[in-house]
């Protein structure tokens, strides 16, 4: 295989390798996608995003998200935003519309630089999430340790959410992976540990299936504000803080959630062929 250029770029330190797939295709299998997001022996990822040409006639590009371990996620607000950012300034665009595996999704400027991204429709069925039973969403009643009963939504990926006086206080790397694992979630879940300061903040850590520990989970800040707003907890709107800085959450009337946040680009270089030999 030839040399791959690629961007590294991220969002509140939730970091991306982007590959730009239109003109000559990129389809690792989850051996390369391991070895690339090896962060001592390849250049390291939260999620590897491919853009590809649309399937749909609606949208611009097709962005692929697979994850450090090889698995494919279906949603990822941050590097939604990246791979905006990037898309619109080869294009000298200021809107665009991306496919995902989750359905399209618009994105546009904003002030300060930032990048608006509609995460689309917000699910809490129990099928939608999905789950392996069905449950009240709001009150799934399972835990570990001092996380318990938290709440279901579902963005294109699952999220379970719990509520806790402080995230920091909570060993989310070793409660992290069970929970994901937890039978009750078929596919997995992210999940996530939220403080509600007030009706408009909310304080944020998430553990990310197939990555672990992030800085910024885009749609995790979406799910954490849906659920608090299930709960009686906040508002439709809120800042959600997680560890890498602020993203503004807007759950709208339509049920579609909208988030706000930066963007930067890292550096750009090229994937030696001996990274992809495996």
């Amino acid at each position: 295989m030839d040399a791959v250029p690629f961007v590294k770029m991220h969002g509140l330190g939730n970091d991306f390798v982007v590959v730009d797939a239109r003109a000559r295709a990129f389809r690792p299998t989850p051996e390369q996608a391991q070895a690339i997001g090896d962060r001592r022996r390849g250049v390291g990822y939260d999620q590897l995003l491919i853009i590809e040409p649309p399937r749909n006639g609606a949208a611009q590009v097709f962005m692929r998200i697979i994850n450090p371990d090889g698995s494919e996620s279906g949603a990822c607000g941050n590097g939604t935003r990246c791979v905006a950012d990037l898309v619109m300034r080869g294009a000298g665009a200021d809107a665009i519309v991306i496919e995902t595996m989750a359905g399209p999704l618009h994105a546009r400027r904003a002030e300060g630089g930032r990048i608006t991204v509609d995460m689309g429709e917000v699910k809490t069925g129990w099928r939608d999430i999905p789950l392996a039973e069905e449950r009240d969403t709001l009150h799934l009643g399972i835990g570990a340790g001092l996380l318990q009963d938290p709440v279901a939504v579902s963005l294109g990926n699952p999220h379970a959410v719990f509520f806790v006086d402080d995230p920091d206080a909570i060993d989310l790397a070793g409660l992290g992976p069970g929970l994901e694992h937890h039978p009750l979630f078929p596919e997995r879940a992210n999940i996530g540990v939220a403080a509600v300061r007030g009706a408009d903040e909310i304080r944020l850590k998430v553990w990310e299936r197939g990555a672990g520990l992030t800085l910024a989970c885009g749609s995790g800040a979406c799910a954490a504000l849906v659920a608090a707003h299930r709960r009686g907890l906040a508002g439709r709107s809120a800042t959600v803080t997680l560890p890498g800085g602020p993203l503004d959450i807007d759950w709208r009337e339509d049920g579609h959630a909208w988030m706000t946040g930066a963007v930067a680009t890292a550096f750009a270089g090229t994937l030696d062929p001996a990274l992809l030999a495996s």
